[in-house]
């Protein structure tokens, strides 16, 4: 078999390579092991948000009170699991037909390469011409606590599960801990989080984490810093996990299952990259320039296994620039790259942080907006948080911070504005409808210049 464009991993990334590969004229393979849609549509961010919105309404129901609203919703878990499992069902058949309908050739099975212009799927040999490598990324499993074990799971099985765990322990406070502990204390668990650092979220500053920090804790989910897991052992229907503080200090946690999410490693295994000189990094990442071309120059690694930014959305931008860059299409290069954690309130943002633009010696022109003085916020008691927008000393936007309710929608108005270089006065200056949370945008960028209207200037 033949192809111009191999692309190995049907993930966000490698589809949209694909995808976009065939729509600009190349005959186009994509080489998956049955998973099609990758972590993102059948184990990751679709399930978890899935399962984030169905929670979000049994807490927003339960709270209601201030709003003259009682209830006490009963939650069948089992029918919300196949509603999440339906929605998976829908959007990754949904990619295989969009790829059928670009003429994109969609092989099952695991590809290795065995020289510069062949890979072998199962017996069958694909020659190319041009190679993408989109084959993700995978949980990091600490030592001791195997995943095959049944109590220790990684974020897919936790995602998988049949019944609420009444005691859930889960070590690791970045965004994948912190999203599945939202869901499951939604549910009415008992979570317990274990974080190595000091705080919640730890890359991101503790104005933005704080208000999820308090989120959490309303959710009655308990934290413990500065402290690893080191053991577990069963213990009758329960297990007791042992975790450590640097000075020694031990606790034990008796709960039900473990989630263990400390971060992912790149999937490389059996690709046989090395043997046609594809440099990967010391972590074991591919390493590849701006447009994805690796050591070699006819192949290319986008996506998780190309490291960070490890985000769908970046994945298929990455894909689509990889594929125009192979096409000659002079892709766009796209900077700005939002990203978003679905923790109640959420986070968003997008490019530099008035700390960034300091360290690089620039004096940042900062507006900010509490959604406290916003008029939609209140009539939709969802008052926490703020918009936060940052401009160079010329006054564009370099980046900006967003906490509280739709965040993540609220992010994309930012980003455009970072991607095009947008002065700080265009938004200020740029009706925004009344009553929205958008206009907490406006507003900060008036209040950046001391123009603000509802809320204090600086």
């Amino acid at each position: 078999m033949d192809t111009e464009l191999l692309v190995v991993g049907g993930g966000p990334a490698g589809y949209s390579a694909a995808i976009r590969g065939a729509q600009c004229g190349l005959s186009a393979t994509l080489v998956d092991d049955g998973n099609i849609g990758g972590t993102c549509l059948n184990t990751g961010c679709i399930p978890s948000k899935a399962l984030l919105s169905a929670t979000k309404i049994v807490a927003e129901a339960e709270r209601s009170e201030d709003l003259g609203i009682y209830s006490e919703p009963y939650v069948d878990f089992a029918e919300m699991v196949a509603w999440k499992d339906e929605v998976v069902e829908r959007l990754t058949s949904g990619v295989e037909q969009l790829c059928q309908t670009n003429d994109v050739t969609i092989v099952d099975g695991q590809a290795h390469f065995i020289n510069d212009h062949t890979v072998r799927v199962d017996d069958e040999d694909i020659r190319f011409d041009q190679a993408i490598v989109a084959t993700g990324s995978r949980p990091i499993e600490l030592p001791g606590f195997a995943y095959d074990d049944a109590p220790i799971l990684d974020a897919a099985q936790t995602l998988s599960l049949d019944h609420v765990p009444p005691r859930l322990l889960v070590v690791g406070a970045g965004y994948i801990g912190m999203e599945i502990s939202t869901v499951f204390a939604r549910l009415g668990a008992r979570v317990t989080v274990i974080e190595l650092l000091d705080s919640v979220l730890p890359q991101y500053d503790t104005e933005l984490t704080n208000p999820v920090r308090e989120g959490a804790a309303k959710l009655g989910v308990d934290f413990y810093f500065n402290e690893s897991a080191s053991t577990w052992m069963q213990r009758d229907e329960s297990i007791v996990v042992t975790t450590e503080t640097q000075n020694g200090k031990s606790t034990e946690h008796e709960v039900d299952a473990v989630l263990v999410a400390v971060g992912r490693i790149p999937v490389t295994d059996g690709l046989n990259l090395e043997s046609i000189g594809v440099e990967l990094s010391e972590k074991g990442f591919v390493e590849t320039d701006r447009e994805g071309k690796t050591s070699r120059d006819h192949v290319f690694a986008i996506g998780d296994v190309a490291g960070d930014p490890m985000l769908a959305h970046a994945g298929v931008h990455e894909g689509i620039v990889a594929a125009e860059t192979i096409t000659d299409k002079d892709p766009a290069s796209r900077s700005a790259i939002p990203e978003v954690v679905f923790t109640d309130p959420e986070i968003a943002t997008v490019g530099e942080s008035p700390t960034a633009v300091r360290e690089r010696g620039g004096n940042p022109i900062v507006g900010q907006f509490p959604f406290s003085a916003s008029g939609r916020a209140m009539t939709a008691d969802k008052t926490e948080g703020f918009v936060r927008l940052v401009g160079n000393e010329e006054g564009r936007i370099v980046g900006g911070q967003i906490v509280g309710s739709d965040a993540s929608e609220l992010i994309g108005e930012v980003t455009v504005a970072v991607e095009n270089g947008v002065h700080l006065a265009d938004l200020e200056s740029t009706a925004h409808a009344h009553p929205t949370f958008s206009e907490a945008i406006m507003e900060a960028a008036a209040q950046a210049f001391s123009k603000a209207i509802h809320t204090p200037n600086r």
